[in-house]
């Protein structure tokens, strides 16, 4: 029952049935490799790098790997609300950055980094597929 009403929640996307372009590929392998660093960063920081307790920080990472399933499937909707996922994640190592010393503060740069990596490949990735989409006649519905 509840995957009925997830099914008549969420919007239809049609992938293509033809292999991904260039661009499709590049992004999804981009928002890949800065979504793991993302996750590998954070499990770091807070667990040996610079630790701000007894560790429990670290499950703030949890949120980043759920969509890598869904990056790597190529599902339009994930690669959407990822956008928008990471911008906590900037403003995070925004708010560290200055603030920290030292390895904080690099910690928490090149977790903006990463974020602003992320959040461009995701967003490239669907401007692609939809205006590639609406140019084929494609229906992508969302």
């Amino acid at each position: 029952m509840f995957v009925g009403v997830m099914a008549a929640i969420m919007p239809v996307m049609s992938i293509d049935a033809a292999p991904p372009d260039a661009v499709v590929r590049v992004t999804r392998a981009l928002a890949a490799v800065c979504l793991l660093g993302m996750v590998a960063l954070g499990l770091a920081w807070e667990l040996w790098l610079a630790r701000t307790g007894s560790g429990t920080w670290a499950i703030k990472v949890l949120p980043l790997a759920w969509p890598l399933a869904g990056l790597l499937r190529l599902r339009l909707y994930t690669y959407r609300w990822v956008s928008l996922l990471v911008w906590l994640y900037i403003a995070e190592g925004l708010v560290r950055g200055p603030a920290g010393l030292g390895t904080e503060s690099a910690l928490a740069w090149a977790q903006v980094a990463l974020g602003l990596m992320l959040f461009a490949a995701t967003t490239a990735h669907v401007r692609w597929r939809l205006s590639h989409a609406r140019r084929s006649g494609a229906g992508v519905t969302a």
